[in-house]
Parts: C-alpha cells; sequence; structure tokens
C-alpha cells in the first residue's frame, strides 16, 4: 500500500493525541504552515493504526502516552504504523525528557522519525521543520534530548574538542558513514574513535555517567545495525542505488532524464556450453564470471543493472550524473574483456570451456524511474539508446571485441575506432553506423 502523495507539494498529517486542547494547539501550529494538512485525527493506539491506514498521510505526528494503558502507546503505534505503510514520516511529541524514549524510537532506525518536547514545539518552526523533515526521509532529534543524552557523560570526564564533537554526533543518532563524511575520515576510523570515547567515559565513571554511557552505548549498536541493513540494501539494489535511497526518498515512482553510457555483454555460444555442462559446475563458472564482470563495473562507478543469465547491462551515468561516462564505460568494457581472459586461463587448468564476449555501448538521453508494484521495484531505463546497446552487442564479433556507437566514440576522441559500415538493426528502418573499439588512450 503506498502512502498519498501531494501533487501541489503539501503534506498530509495525521494528529494523535488525547487531550483535545493539545491536538487543536498542535493542529493551529501546523495549519499556519500552510503547506501542511491535518486530513485526520486520533487519540488512542487503535485510533491512530486505524486512522493512518485508511488515509495514508505522508506523516503521523503523536503523543507517546494514550489510551488505553498511558505507556508509550505513540511509539508502539508509530513503530505498528510504519510496519503497514513504509516510508511514514513519524514526529513524536512528549512531555518526558528522558532520552531512553528517544532510544527506544531510533532503535528502528532514525531516517524518517523525528522526536520532539511538546514544551518546545513552538518555538520558532520547530515542529513545521520536523514534518517536512520526515517528511522527506530526514530525522530530527529535540536538542534538549541531545543536551540530556550527553551532558551527565560530559560532567567530569575531561573530553577533548574532537571526542565532545563525536559524542554530539553519536547521541544525534547519525550514522557512521555521514560522521565519517563530516570528518573526512573513513567508517572504520569512527567506529574505533567511538570504542575509545566509550572507554574513555567508562574511566572512573559515577553512577549518573554510568546511565548516560549505557543510552549511548545503545544508540551506537541501533546505528551500527542500521549500517548493517544498509549494506544488506545495496546488495538488493543496483549499485548506488541505495544510497540515492538515503538521499532522496522521493525518488521512488520520479523520472529523470539522464545522458548516459549503456552496456550490453553476453557469452558468445553459451547455449552450446550449457549443454555441454554440469549445471552445477556452470552454475559455479557464472558467479566467477559476474564477480569479476562486476569488479570492472564498479571499478569505474558504474551501476550494473542486471544479469540475464550469461548477459550483463549496466548504465554509466545514473543514478547519479557522471560527465565522463562514456570513456568510464570504454574502461569498464576494456577490463571486462581483460578480466575474463584471466578467469578463463584458470578455467583452462580444470578443462572447462571459456567465456569469450561481446560487448555493446550505446551513448544516449534515457528516463531512469524506479517502476513496479507496492511489492516489487525496479530501477529502469528507457528509451532508444538502452535497446541500442543490445543490437551493438549482436555486432560485437568475434569474442572480445566491443564495439560501440557513434555517440559514443565522439564522446570519446582519446580513444581510437575502426568504423564499420552502415548495418541495418532490429528496431530500426534506418541504418546504423557503429565504431569496432581499436585502442585506449594508454595503448
Amino acid at each position: 500500500m503506498s502512502l498519498v502523495t501531494s501533487t501541489d507539494g503539501r503534506i498530509s498529517v495525521l494528529l494523535a493525541d488525547d487531550n483535545a486542547i493539545v491536538r487543536a494547539g498542535v493542529h493551529a501550529l501546523l495549519t499556519l504552515a500552510g503547506d501542511v494538512d491535518v486530513v485526520a485525527t486520533a487519540e488512542d493506539y487503535d485510533g491512530v493504526v486505524t486512522q493512518a491506514t485508511e488515509h495514508r498521510p505522508q506523516v503521523v505526528v503523536t503523543d507517546i502516552r494514550m489510551p488505553p494503558r498511558f505507556g508509550s502507546e505513540g511509539i508502539e503505534a508509530a513503530k505498528e504504523v510504519r510496519k503497514r505503510l513504509p516510508g511514514t514520516g513519524i514526529v513524536v511529541l512528549s512531555q518526558y525528557g528522558d532520552p531512553e524514549y528517544a532510544v527506544a524510537l531510533l532503535a528502528q532506525g532514525a531516517a524518517g522519525y523525528a522526536y520532539l518536547l511538546k514544551e518546545r514545539v513552538a518555538d520558532g518552526d520547530r515542529l513545521v521543520r520536523a514534518v517536512r523533515e520526515v517528511a522527506a526521509g530526514g530525522s530530527m532529534l529535540d536538542p534538549e534530548i541531545v543536551a540530556a543524552l550527553v551532558a551527565p557523560a560530559r560532567g567530569g570526564t575531561g573530553l577533548s574538542e574532537d571526542e565532545e564533537t563525536l559524542l554530539t554526533m553519536v547521541a544525534e543518532g547519525r550514522a557512521v558513514k555521514a560522521i565519517a563524511a563530516q570528518l573526512q575520515t573513513t567508517p572504520a576510523a569512527v567506529d574505533t574513535a567511538v570504542e575509545q570515547l566509550f572507554l574513555h567515559l567508562a574511566r572512573d565513571a559515577s553512577t549518573g555517567r554510568r546511565d548516560a554511557l549505557n543510552r549511548l552505548r545503545t544508540l551506537h549498536n541501533a546505528i551500527l545495525d542500521r549500517e548493517e541493513q544498509g549494506e544488506s540494501l545495496s546488495r538488493l539494489l543496483p549499485s548506488g542505488l541505495a544510497d540515492k535511497l538515503r538521499d532522496d526518498p522521493g525518488a521512488i515512482g520520479r523520472t529523470e532524464r539522464l545522458t548516459v553510457t549503456v552496456l550490453m555483454s553476453d557469452v558468445r555460444g553459451y547455449s552450446g556450453i550449457a549443454e555441454r555442462s554440469d549445471p552445477s559446475v556452470l552454475a559455479r563458472q557464472l558467479n566467477m564470471h559476474r564477480k569479476a564482470m562486476n569488479s570492472a563495473i564498479l571499478k569505474q562507478e558504474g551501476t550494473v543493472m542486471q544479469y540475464v543469465g550469461d548477459a550483463v547491462m549496466a548504465v554509466f551515468g545514473a543514478p547519479f550524473p557522471q560527465a565522463d561516462h562514456a570513456e568510464r564505460a570504454l574502461v569498464a568494457a576494456l577490463d571486462m574483456h581483460r578480466l575474463q581472459a584471466e578467469v578463463d586461463r584458470g578455467w583452462a587448468t580444470e578443462g572447462l570451456e571459456p567465456f569469450g564476449m561481446g560487448i555493446g555501448l550505446s551513448t544516449g538521453e534515457v528516463a531512469a524511474a524506479l517502476l513496479g508494484s507496492d511489492e516489487r521495484l525496479e530501477y529502469t531505463l528507457v528509451g532508444d539508446t538502452v535497446n541500442l546497446a543490445q543490437r551493438l552487442q549482436d555486432l560485437a564479433r568475434p569474442a572480445g571485441t566491443t564495439v560501440v556507437s557513434e555517440a559514443t566514440a565522439l564522446a570519446a576522441p582519446e580513444w581510437t575506432f575502426e568504423r564499420l559500415d552502415p548495418v541495418h538493426v532490429k528496431g530500426r528502418d534506418a541504418p546504423v553506423t557503429a565504431c569496432r573499439v581499436f585502442g585506449s588512450p594508454e595503448g
């Protein structure tokens, strides 16, 4: 089930609080923003879940303690809504400054969550900023909560300025990679620094400081869990797309027009190889082949779109634009041939057949989007550029040959090409002028 997304940039909100006066006040604050629509209200756990399911708001703004138990129903309801409607932004309003509530909220991941104190929501535009932030997939933690997390740990510990900075970043729930980027270091170095910081805090810690240390450890573990989830996501999505979705959640369903270079490769004579090979041995060969191809493509920061049997499709210049996408694709193609030749030499010692390839490259404009259904999404390229890459791959013979479009050759003036005679290809009325790669700038 997808969320209701406004076409005019307005944000739909479900407001939940058991106190009618509080609901009215928060409703008024949100209405004043000009770009927020309160589409429904609720006053207990069941109401939050039911109204969210019915109205599919982009953001839920909820109190923590509500009927029936007046415990942590707000946080529990928020998590249930996120299960049913992934991507829903959650803003939790609380009169409690205890950081443990923030830790409980953020343990499932900070993206799309905000935690604010009720007494501060009227300060400036804090509440509206939080709604806008989570609607875009971001997060926000009330500054007073951050102070409560770190202040007990700071007292009397003699932290350096660098340690103070790192401590605040961890308390804010920032991802290890984000901290590394800001500090201009590696994620491994940040992780080590955090562990050293915790050891520093542990030394001669009072009871109060030990409580803060436990809170920080909980946050740090949650951060590491999210990093691992992100790595798993990166393995399931085309390279680079996981990062794009984390940075730009609104990318789902949005079409981008990009100029790219599409790469298509195919193993020559694969059907015959499959007929003559043991299936388990062939599966091992395919795995080694794909690993080598993936390495060559990722080295040039390309995006592996899909594997279909022995065929590989990749793109350079998407999802992130690259000014030199044609040259990167050419280098990757050259490296793919080289790496496969190395793999073939190893296979020869086992009596296995080689995977000689043909590769086609096409440069031009495409439409790129995450398309599909609620159950499954795929990053898709649409346009004649994609079709032409497939046709050029068919022309890349004998094995070990790369054939490119005229546009690709023009975009890489330092490379050497052999112009082929115009040829008619499937799907095109006019003949196509293609070029065989003859040499790289390095010779």
